[in-house]
């Protein structure tokens, strides 16, 4: 058998439109990937072993039972690495391959390295695409080698099994690459699924309800720019406060996601048809889409930081915040790179950090190492 080692990369994600929004049937949603990394390496070994030495945890050992894994340390970080492994391991029996132990290293560079300081570029979404991708890769000894669809369904189940809620675009962008039009599955649909005792092979062999993910490419003049608030955010319990409201305020809701909507439309029409001016001006149309949805529902999503940010951000083009908003980053689209210069400056001097991003054309990588 070849049981080399092997690298696998994995790009972090900023969500560009389409925020909350997505989480509902028949809505859209863009998101890219950029060039912050997870990267693993895995190799053979005479026992289970994984090191995270960014946040100080060494040789922890793990075995499984009836199904789960069993960490010989108990830590809530290592919820989404859990539930990983023990996906990866149930589809790995489904296919008749035999489990052997190895040694798993987790390396991030979507936080700040020195700093520790959380930007909210996907890292959960990351960490499991790598740790499924590292395990499958080290085990596959066909050439007929798991799919980025597959690689996609996997990731998404171990997510859902941890977080039990999220739209998987995320997930998307690390496993695909680029800028994606996305609609997500419905996970009460897989959570059924799941909760049936199906396999693993079964359920991802399915079509998903809803689920649509289709490359983009912008307008080669347009320009990303990211802006960190210095003020980390949870997303889970944005989404939350989200729910509750729309449970008791439909037309309102329903509003939002008609206007989110028509933005995201309008974006993907900029994007198709290389018109700059039209993507530009329907970032700003997806900002006032949220802001729609804060209003109504007076969850705070720009900060006064981010309005700030979006604020200097409109005299060279337009901006929002990205992701769930309360803090992280907010984005801006613009025309030509020495705007991008400016705008970070004016970013600068109203103490807002601009992160240094590229779009990250490739998602998931894996490296053989002889």
């Amino acid at each position: 058998m070849d049981y080399s080692s092997y690298n696998v990369k994995v790009p972090g994600k900023l969500m560009i439109a389409g925020e909350y929004a997505v989480l509902e049937p028949n809505q859209k949603a863009i998101v890219v990937a950029v060039n912050r990394y997870v990267n693993i390496h895995i190799e053979p070994s005479k026992k289970n072993e994984l090191f995270l030495p960014q946040l100080g945890l060494e040789n922890i050992a793990w075995e499984i039972i009836d199904e789960k894994v069993k960490f010989s340390v108990g830590d809530a970080r290592l919820n989404f690495i859990e539930n990983s492994i023990a996906v990866a391991n149930q589809y790995l029996k489904e296919n008749f391959i035999e489990i052997r132990p190895f040694r798993l290293l987790v390396n991030s560079e979507l936080d700040d390295t020195t700093t520790g300081e959380k930007y909210g570029l996907g890292s959960s979404a990351a960490i499991v695409v790598s740790v499924i991708s590292a395990i499958l890769s080290i085990h596959w000894i066909s050439k007929d080698k798991p799919s980025l669809e597959q690689i996609f369904k996997l990731s998404a189940i171990a997510h859902l099994r941890t977080q039990k809620s999220g739209s998987g675009a995320d997930i998307a962008a690390s496993v695909y690459g680029g800028w994606l039009e996305y609609s997500s599955f419905s996970s009460k649909w897989v959570i059924y699924e799941l909760r049936q005792n199906k396999s693993i092979i079964d359920i991802i062999n399915q079509k998903w309800p809803n689920l649509s993910i289709k490359k983009l490419l912008p307008p080669p003049e347009l320009q990303l720019a990211v802006g960190w608030t210095k003020s980390p955010i949870s997303t889970a319990p944005m989404i939350k406060s989200v729910h509750n409201f729309k449970q008791n305020n439909t037309e309102k809701y329903n509003y939002f996601l008609r206007e989110s909507l028509h933005a995201v439309e309008a974006m993907i029409d900029g994007f198709e048809r290389n018109d700059c001016n039209k993507a530009i001006k329907s970032l700003n149309q997806n900002r006032k889409a949220l802001q729609s949805l804060e209003e109504a529902s007076s969850i705070t999503i720009e900060t006064e930081t981010l309005k700030r940010l979006c604020s200097i951000a409109e005299r060279f083009g337009s901006g929002k915040s990205s992701g769930a908003g309360g803090g992280d980053c907010g984005i801006a689209f613009l025309e030509g790179s020495n705007n991008k210069k400016e705008l970070y400056e004016a970013w600068k001097h109203n103490d807002i950090k601009p992160l240094n991003l590229e779009v990250a054309k490739v998602g998931v990588s894996v490296e053989s190492i002889s």
